[in-house]
């Protein structure tokens, strides 16, 4: 009876398993779930979790132990789609940006929303003019500490944040006067709107970057928006297509295609090398949700996409969820009282350490976090250790903060040519370690890269760092600490590659022919040897070559079939 019970026990873990999400605060949420569960399930207990109606513009990211980035299907299976054993951990993250962050209706959406667009300004994803990054910054700091007061924020208190990949001290006092002076009286709420309506302006609002090689080798990040596909090539938006203008996404193993129709009948094909096809794959199935979800009007309307022309070859796929048209409207008719937001995640964010800045702050406990009010008294050393979401810096900079765009809207005049949205070159995965990390420090996440160990989901390559374009290389100084981690470039497909590609794409249709040639011939002679009364199979019968076939071929090859059945049939009754 105990052996019965143990094994019924034992049974009940097998089917279940562990499963972690890191939440936009950097919590974790923990549950448990059946090995059998789909990806909506696991969605729908987070946004349960979280109080969240709004959930569409949501998605669940994970990376699998080849680094690959991905987002969980939710009509899959969970332990199918994850290549590594449970427990498992992911991280929810905005997938589908709202185009209108201020038209949201719940206040607790726009809050998700601006930790997104925050963490997307720290890591470099988000572009702006030192102007409109130091009004941002001045959002977000008014939104954490409240009123600038001189009890508890001594002079250099902005300092002690980092909001960007480089900071300049002229940066930072520009930073503390907005706040001391424009923004006294806003509530968190407001500053959070404000923060939303601000970032939506700017030109890489949105942008989730795909790191690609273009046709000359040259590096590039590729990105699908609210508002269309862009390409953002040294400092320079080099193109920009509306989602009316895109007609088709195809990719085949590591080139990505991109059609298009502009205005005047003008058809353009775009073409781009990703690192590995995993990583092109993964690259066309965001291009066809984006798609579908911004482009059209009803989700009956969504209709499988095949990744090239030909039915027989390449991939298929679905996007499954409701479009932003849909959203909007649902969200419209959502009644009830406004849930309790707790911003008590007011703590250094692992996912944002100080980069080649400094050394690495302690990492936080993974228990739940909760809390932390701040007195008077507690002064600076409070809001360093404990107080905010936004990563405090270890030391001060002396680097200069350049990124530069445009914050206006785009213009369907300029869509056509490039526009400068920096006066640095755009590689926000040059600048980042791996997101989330774990608690390990720089230069053992560096080490495990080098010596190409399976990396963790607590050390996700998650959006914030991006697909590796290829190998990488790290600099130490005498004290054996990483100066620099760089990345070789890998070069674009040569000649002999196309050709095998061409030459197997060949190969592979002239075998489908085949097998569909023979197949044809099967279920003719199937047709014309059955009793069925046609009159083109009739006067098949009727020919000279069908009946020395039938004769001479088909007749002795269904007595031999007849006798070996027979023959069976006996060896198995006498058995």
């Amino acid at each position: 009876m105990l052996s019965r019970l143990m094994s019924g026990s034992i049974r009940n873990l097998e089917r279940e398993y562990n499963c972690t999400v890191r939440l936009l605060d950097d919590s974790e949420y923990t549950c448990t779930i059946q090995r059998d569960a789909k990806g909506q399930y696991l969605f729908d207990l987070i946004c349960h979790h979280l109080n969240l109606l709004e959930k569409d513009y949501f998605g669940i990211r994970y990376v699998d132990p080849d680094k690959q980035r991905h987002w969980l299907e939710f009509t899959k299976s969970i332990a199918k789609q994850m290549k590594s054993q449970p427990p498992f951990t992911m991280c929810l993250r905005v997938k589908f940006y709202p185009p209108d962050p201020a038209a949201l209706k719940e206040e607790i959406t726009r809050y998700l929303v601006f930790l997104q667009i925050k963490r997307d300004l720290y890591h470099g994803r988000l572009l702006c003019k030192t102007s409109d990054a130091a009004m941002l910054a001045a959002y977000i700091l008014q939104a954490e500490i409240g009123d600038y007061d001189p009890g508890k924020h001594p002079e250099g208190y902005s300092s002690k944040f980092q909001f960007f990949p480089k900071h300049s001290e002229k940066l930072e006092r520009r930073i503390s006067d907005i706040h001391k002076t424009e923004l006294i009286g806003q509530s968190p709420e407001t500053s959070e709107l404000n923060f939303l309506q601000k970032a939506q302006m700017l030109e890489t609002f949105g942008v989730d970057p795909h790191p690609c090689k273009d046709v000359s080798g040259n590096p590039a990040f590729l990105a699908f928006t609210p508002f269309g596909f862009t390409v953002l090539q040294g400092n320079r938006r080099v193109h920009f297509l509306k989602w009316d203008e895109v007609t088709k996404l195809k990719f085949e193993a590591k080139t990505f295609h991109i059609y298009a129709n502009q205005k005047e009948d003008k058809k353009i094909i775009l073409t781009y090398f990703a690192p590995t096809p995993e990583a092109c794959k993964h690259l066309w199935k965001c291009g066809v949700e984006h798609q579908a979800f911004y482009k059209l009007e009803k989700s009956s309307q969504v209709r499988t996409v095949s990744s090239s022309n030909l039915f027989f070859k390449g991939s298929r796929f679905r996007y499954s969820g409701r479009v932003a048209k849909e959203v909007m409207e649902q969200s419209a008719k959502i009644k009830r009282e406004p849930p309790e937001i707790h911003r008590a995640g007011l703590v250094p964010s692992r996912s944002c350490p100080s980069i080649t800045h400094g050394p690495r702050l302690t990492s936080v406990p993974r228990t739940r976090r909760r809390a932390v009010h701040i007195s008077i008294m507690e002064g600076l050393e409070s809001l360093r250790d404990s107080a905010h979401s936004t990563p405090v810096r270890s030391v001060s900079h002396g680097d200069s903060f350049m990124p530069r765009s445009r914050s206006q809207a785009v213009d369907s005049s300029e869509a056509a040519g490039s526009s400068v949205i920096s006066d640095e070159a755009y590689s926000p995965s040059d600048s980042v370690l791996p997101t989330p990390v774990g608690e390990h420090s720089m230069e053992q996440a560096v080490s495990r890269q080098l010596n190409g160990a399976p990396c963790s989901i607590e050390e996700e390559r998650e959006s914030e760092a991006g697909t590796p374009l290829g190998g990488q290389v790290a600099e130490f100084g005498p004290d054996g600490r990483v100066l620099r981690l760089g990345r070789t470039r890998s070069a674009p497909p040569s000649d002999v590659e196309e050709l095998n590609k061409f030459i197997l794409s060949v190969l592979r249709l002239f075998l489908v022919t085949i097998g569909l040639l023979f197949a044809l011939l099967l279920l003719l002679i199937m047709l014309t040897e059955s009793d069925l009364d046609i009159a083109f199979l009739r006067d098949i019968r009727k020919t000279p070559e069908f009946q020395q076939f039938h004769f001479e071929y088909f007749c002795p090859l269904r007595r031999w079939f007849a006798c070996q059945f027979r023959w069976m049939g006996g060896f198995l009754v006498t058995k």
